[in-house]
């Protein structure tokens, strides 16, 4: 067959495989046959599966980068590694017998056990302590840091905490209440972030708030009907910046407490972003403030 023939037939192939998609298409829209299910596929087991009981001082990391940066933490406390050989082969942490903490050899379907089996693990499993406690007070040396006020979705917070740790922040802040705890999820999310940067719960957010500005923080909240852009808005070489939950935002008493209210000014066709989105874009805009204050170093 000549080189020209087979460009026809490629052609033909091509235009017949048009022409059939397009029969299937009307089909579908006259209800003739199904249209496809978008539904993501359910692993085996998943809908069986029930959660471990944790205790109080038990939480289970997992993932490759997580637990490498959880290992590679001096604060964080280890239990127990659950591993299978090509992921602790990958985790290069040197051999078994000489680690400070008990290493058990399992199979993917023994971590699916305890995680579910629509955790992506990728063969590595920690168990640990929670990380230790901190306090409002040590961090009277950073000049920036971010308030979470009742931010649910561990995937948000994860997300957050890696814009944090990117631009330097020294710490995120929430309520103990309507915030996700230490977890699997969380840590995931926040891709090793978790390790680096202090995750700090309070009891009351006001209060907390009062307590920063104590401590010399200018605290601005962040709301769509804000009197003025954010970047107009630093007046002060700390600054504590104030995010809602999506939908609601923040709430009223916050709202009264933080010392000012800002607006993000897009001028595309879209006016708002998810929360972890306006995190990144806020911590951008008061990094280069602090620069150009000389609050922190260029």
């Amino acid at each position: 067959m000549s080189k020209d023939d087979k460009s026809d037939r490629s052609g033909r192939d091509s235009h017949y495989a048009t022409l059939r998609r397009a029969v299937r298409d009307a089909k579908r829209e006259r209800g003739e046959i199904p249209t496809p299910s978008t539904k993501k596929r359910q692993k085996p087991g998943a809908d069986t599966w029930k959660p471990p009981q944790l205790q109080p001082d038990q939480v289970y990391l997992y993932g490759l980068h997580t637990v490498r940066a959880a290992l590679d933490n001096p604060a964080r406390e280890i239990i127990r590694l659950s591993v299978t050989q090509n992921a602790f082969a990958r985790l290069d942490i040197g051999e078994a017998p000489a680690l400070p903490f008990p290493v058990d050899f399992v199979s993917p379907q023994e971590i699916d056990k305890v995680l579910g089996p629509e955790a992506i693990h990728q063969g590595a499993m920690l168990e640990t302590r929670p990380l230790p406690v901190r306090r409002l007070e040590a961090l009277k040396d950073s000049p920036l840091l971010l308030v979470l006020d009742q931010i649910t979705d561990p995937h948000n917070v994860g997300a957050i905490m890696r814009s944090a740790v990117a631009f330097g922040a020294g710490a995120i802040v929430t309520t103990q209440r309507h915030s996700p705890t230490e977890s699997g999820v969380l840590a995931k999310s926040a891709s090793g972030a978790l390790e680096l940067i202090p995750y700090i719960q309070i009891t009351n957010l006001a209060d907390a708030l009062g307590e920063l500005h104590e401590l010399g923080f200018q605290t601005i909240g962040l709301d769509s009907e804000g009197p003025a852009p954010l970047e107009g808005t630093f007046s002060g070489n700390r600054i504590a910046l104030v995010l809602g939950s999506e939908g609601k935002g923040l709430r009223q008493k916050t709202r009264e407490t933080v010392q000012d209210l800002a607006r993000l000014d897009m001028p595309g066709a879209i006016k708002s972003l998810n929360v972890s989105n306006a995190a990144a874009v806020a911590l951008y805009a008061t990094r280069q403030h602090l620069l150009r204050s000389g609050a922190v170093p260029g």
